[in-house]
């Protein structure tokens, strides 16, 4: 085939080479090179002559985006979540839009408990004081942190991530509870979770975990009613999205001592600010939304991607289709 006839793929980030490598077999790459990503302008004028488009969860691609991109047939997310893409708007131009599930499950699960484990702990502070000189002596009042084995965690959203955060509780001997849109019996039957209310799991838990898509019923789920109701040493861990929890309100509650603390992958706006209030607190442990950053998962999420770019340029449905009434 003639190389100017190939189709075009625009990829809006460099991501692990062997998907860049796949795309090149069967298109042409036009990869964004530099660092921060294209600005909304840029990415308009990219899109012009792009078959595909490969972008992160972090790209807006909103309805002037994706207007721009003439003969655009899919949008493959570089994630799980698509909250960042106006479906609605592809979908009237008959474009396809696909994510990448599965792929990286166990990572963020991963860190979501990584995240559990280093708040209950106080494993940054101690870190911080063992490396600023402060370690002067045993002492058996410091750094108290909380019990992980045998207490209590809630999940909020009993997806893929959120029944492989249960797995990993097992191992500490937690009583979970989840709650979700729907019971889950065979989950239930096979890990041995409770569902029950998002009220009982926030009064009852000693960890609440939130696994939930952000979608307009979920948004700010967790606001200061919720906060409330949970225990005051309780520790909510956010690996899900920012805009499921209300930021200010969680701050507030943290610097008041309504709940015990946070562990945040995620937040209200990305990247978040260095003077936000939250950073100076220290019953909170951040992390740059890395819920999928390790080699292996980063890996699958972008041969994935490019499998369903493939499929739709080839006229077949993509494995992970987003808005299924294309191909229904």
């Amino acid at each position: 085939m003639n190389h100017s006839l190939r189709p075009k793929v625009l990829v809006t980030r460099e991501i692990p080479q062997p998907a860049l490598d796949r795309i090149k077999e069967f298109a042409r790459l036009d990869l964004w090179p530099a660092f921060p990503p294209p600005e909304k302008g840029e990415l308009q004028r990219m899109l012009a002559d792009a078959d595909a488009l490969l972008c992160m969860i972090t790209d807006p691609i909103d309805d002037d985006v994706i207007e721009a991109g003439k003969k655009l047939r899919v949008i493959a997310n570089y994630g799980v979540g698509y909250d960042n893409i106006d479906i609605a708007a592809a979908t009237r131009r008959r474009i396809a839009v696909t994510n990448t599930p599965d792929a990286l499950t166990e990572a963020t699960a991963d860190l979501a408990f990584a995240l559990l484990l280093a708040t209950a702990r106080n494993l940054i502070a101690a870190d911080r004081f063992t490396r600023d000189g402060f370690w002067i002596a045993w002492h058996p009042q410091l750094l108290l942190g909380r019990d992980v084995f045998g207490s209590t965690l809630g999940i909020v959203g009993l997806g893929r991530i959120g029944e492989a955060v249960a797995r990993r509780a097992r191992g500490f001997n937690m009583h979970v509870l989840y709650t979700a849109r729907r019971r889950n019996p065979k989950a239930e039957a096979e890990l041995g979770i409770e569902y029950c209310t998002l009220e009982e799991l926030l009064r009852r838990s000693d960890f609440v975990s939130l696994h939930t898509p952000l979608t307009l019923e979920t948004r700010h789920l967790i606001g200061a009613k919720e906060l409330n109701m949970m225990k005051p040493t309780a520790i909510l861990i956010n690996t899900a999205r920012g805009g499921v929890v209300d930021q200010e309100a969680l701050t507030e509650a943290l610097q008041q001592g309504v709940i015990g603390g946070a562990g945040l992958d995620v937040f209200a706006e990305e990247p978040v600010a260095p003077e936000e209030a939250l950073l100076e607190l220290p019953n909170v442990v951040v992390s740059p939304h890395i819920g999928s950053a390790t080699v292996e998962a980063r890996t699958r999420m972008g041969l994935m991607a490019v499998e369903n770019i493939q499929a739709v340029l080839e006229g077949r449905r993509p494995p992970n289709l987003v808005n299924s009434e294309l191909f229904s």
